[in-house]
């Protein structure tokens, strides 16, 4: 597994201060997607025990709120085992703090389904994720005004909750940025 770039003091994926990690390596191929650079697998940096390390020295201060993974594509087949290493560990030495996972994939069609990559090392992974951003970046629903996500048909899932019903359940308190204010509503 590669990375693409780690992101230490991330306000953007995910409530409060976060460390961010972009892996490599992406099939869906978004039109106009941010990151494009890391669709290609083997871009960027490779994923080591020391990296790993130093992720998880930057999630030690209090005002950390947790860990995000994004891409890329986090829940490709090639990055599965790499991030559920990482997430068993940040789970084990964090376990107040959460970690917040960006996908294309959704979580009923695709992931629930256990049709991306090994079954059992998808559902260990799944189980260890707080919140799921679930659904490919559409263009033509962008809005700037969302929170947490890039296009409107996106989802931000409780994959606890989720998990434990067999089907989508939704994060409570779906937040949107008032244009100009700076002022965060729930919808």
């Amino acid at each position: 597994m590669n990375y693409a770039v780690i992101k230490k003091n991330d306000i953007a994926n995910g409530p409060g201060v976060r460390v961010s990690l972009f892996v490599s390596g992406c099939r869906h191929h978004c039109r106009n997607c941010f990151n494009y650079e890391a669709w290609d697998f083997s871009y960027g940096h490779p994923f080591t025990e020391a990296v790993m390390d130093e992720i998880l020295e930057a999630l030690a201060p209090d005002y950390v709120a947790g860990l995000s993974f994004l891409g890329g594509e986090p829940l490709e087949p090639e990055n599965q085992e790499g991030l559920l290493t990482l997430a068993r560990k940040f789970k084990e030495r964090f376990p107040k703090k959460t970690l917040w996972c960006y996908t294309g994939f959704t979580l009923d069609r695709d992931l629930l389904t256990g049709s991306v990559g090994n079954p059992d090392t998808l559902r260990e992974l799944l189980s260890l994720i707080d919140v799921l951003v679930d659904g490919k970046f559409v263009e033509e629903e962008k809005d700037a005004s969302l929170l947490f996500r890039g296009s409107a048909n996106q989802n931000i899932i409780d994959l606890p909750a989720s998990l434990a019903a067999g089907h989508t359940v939704l994060l409570e308190g779906v937040w949107r940025r008032t244009m100009g204010s700076g002022d965060i509503h729930e919808m």
